[in-house]
């Protein structure tokens, strides 16, 4: 309670005791009176009163009436004080209220500024990444939008849109662990933003995507110039707890005047296109989107949902190319090669499709239908032809199905199913499967001895031409490249590879197959380096099983020169 309020208890006090003492007088006074009337000297005193000498009248009924106007007075000063006591007790309640309502005031001042601050920090977790304190994609978007807007106003206003994905980034995470993933991003956010203006916007979209709006820009150089300082700081390495990591990274580009664009959306999936256009020109480098890529995207995207719908419906054949043992004359074996049947289309080739398929993981069932429909055709085969009981089938297998923890089981399950010999299944893959994976790769293959089933190493000399794994893993053939054979009759480094791939496979005791036979002057140059096999256009194009059936009716024999010569 304020010190005001004791003050005014204090005088209360005091007035109500002034009263208090002013009464009591009277009455003493009156009682004094009362004891000289009774008294001997009472007619002295009476005497005194009821004088009739002018002199001292005023003051002897002054005395006389003394009693009743101090009682009065005492009366008047007691009202005096209870009405000060209600004001005081008025006054006590207006400052309790007074403190109340500066309390509650401040409970509001509290709420308000408590308010406030969660709605920053909402605001923060709508608009801002919580790892890099950048602007989010949400954020971002609608500061593009506002570019948008700005350039429909303004057709001379010119912007740009970078989108970078950091590379090898999960292999960063996958090795070194999640946290230093995060600070690797949080140093490469800090590096990235010492390189955009006040007016620009960088934003981290999520994992190790980020994307930066340059404003108002009159020079596509100056886009290429923050992309290449962008670059120039992933030349540097990241050092994060004691570690120094180098990385680089990919980015798409896209110019707002490229398109009519009508909505962030669409930038930004250009973006993103041109991005991976970046990768696939071997990363740490820049691609400005144009509209050829965007033709090409929705290819892929046409592709991929015709390809979901025709795994489920099986609108697929396979084709046969045969692959002829060069110093018999014959038909020794086909390679299976899949085929989509589409409805509007027709025959599509895989140089298509497979792409896709190993990207969306429709490999998988792709490539084991593949596996199916080729063992039951060769036994069929057998079973017509008694004397295509050597006969072999080869078929490519994709690394991701190769990688399956069941693929041994599934194949052996095929040949139980289709009564397939092993030794006529060949399945060809790429060195590339083999160096990724070198210990699990040669334990599943050594599993396929068990079944005699045959592993060749398809466009040998493409891949990583490590030949130390040939002595490490149970293969059985290798396929020469077609960009060898293409180039065998002019170019003497390439025959020479060729030649040496040839007395290579025949010194390890190999089957060699040379794939693009396309003319007679290549299959005589194979044939004279004491080539085994080959397959080509020359020889045969690939088949539906119909007409590869009618091929072995000839009793495998291909008379190839007569046809050809």
């Amino acid at each position: 309670m304020p010190d005001r309020t004791i003050i005014d208890d204090t005088a209360y006090k005091v007035l109500s005791r002034i009263a208090l003492y002013t009464v009591i007088l009277a009455w003493i006074i009156l009682g004094f009176y009362i004891f000289f009337t009774y008294e001997s000297s009472s007619e002295k005193f009476l005497g005194y009163f009821l004088s009739i000498d002018r002199a001292g009248v005023k003051f002897r009924a002054l005395i006389l009436l003394a009693p009743f106007i101090l009682t009065a007075i005492g009366y008047l000063i007691n009202d005096r004080a209870k009405l000060f006591r209600q004001s005081i007790a008025a006054e006590k309640k207006l400052w309790q209220r007074t403190i109340e309502l500066e309390r509650v005031n401040e409970l509001l001042n509290r709420e308000n500024r408590d308010r406030k601050k969660a709605e920053e920090l909402l605001t923060r977790q709508a608009f801002y990444d919580s790892l890099t304190n950048l602007p989010n994609r949400a954020l971002f978007v609608d500061r593009l939008h506002s570019s948008l807007e700005r350039r429909k106003r303004h057709p001379d206003y010119f912007f740009a849109l970078l989108f970078l994905d950091m590379d090898r980034f999960k292999l960063i995470n996958d090795s070194l662990g999640h946290m230093m993933g995060d600070q690797l991003l949080i140093m490469l956010a800090q590096r990235l933003n010492k390189h955009v203006r006040s007016i620009d916007t960088i934003a981290r979209f999520g994992g190790d995507e980020f994307a930066v709006l340059i404003q108002d820009t009159k020079e596509t150089s100056a886009v290429y110039d923050i992309a290449e300082r962008f670059h120039g700081e992933m030349r540097a390495p990241f050092s994060i707890l004691g570690r120094e990591i180098f990385t680089t990274m990919s980015i798409g580009i896209v110019m707002s005047n490229t398109a009519d664009y009508s909505r962030p959306e669409e930038l930004l999936r250009d973006a993103d296109t041109a991005m991976y256009h970046a990768k696939e020109r071997g990363k740490a480098c820049h691609v400005t989107f144009d509209s050829t890529m965007h033709a090409k995207a929705t290819a892929a995207l046409w592709i991929e949902t015709e390809l979901r719908r025709a795994v489920e419906q099986n609108d697929f054949v396979v084709y046969y190319q045969p692959i002829i043992s060069v110093e018999e004359n014959k038909i020794s074996g086909f390679e299976a090669l899949v085929r989509w049947q589409h409805a509007e289309r027709g025959i599509i080739t895989p140089s298509e499709f497979i792409t896709v398929a190993e990207e969306t993981g429709l490999i998988l069932p792709l490539g084991e239908s593949v596996i199916r429909e080729s063992c039951r055709q060769l036994k069929a085969w057998q079973a017509q032809f008694p004397s295509c009981r050597d006969l072999t089938v080869s078929v490519n297998v994709s690394s991701k199905v190769f990688s399956q923890p069941d693929f041994f089981d599934f194949v052996k399950n095929i040949l139980e199913e289709t009564g397939l010999e092993g030794r006529c299944l060949r399945l060809e893959i790429v060195e590339r499967t083999l160096i990724e994976n070198p210990e699990p790769a040669a334990a599943v293959i050594k599993r396929f001895e068990d079944l005699s089933v045959r592993f060749d190493i398809d466009d040998f000399g493409t891949g990583y031409s490590a030949l130390n794994y040939l002595r490490h893993f149970p293969i059985k053939g290798l396929k020469i490249d077609g960009s060898f054979i293409n180039a065998l009759t002019f170019d003497k480094n390439n025959t020479a590879i060729v030649k040496t791939i040839i007395t290579l496979g025949r010194d390890l005791g190999l089957d060699v197959i040379a794939e693009g036979i396309e003319t007679v002057d290549q299959l005589d140059v194979f044939k004279s380096m004491r080539g085994e096999y080959a397959q080509g256009f020359y020889l045969f194009r690939p088949m539906d099983s119909k007409t590869a059936g009618n091929h072995l009716s000839l009793n495998s024999v291909v008379p190839w020169k007569e046809r050809f010569s």
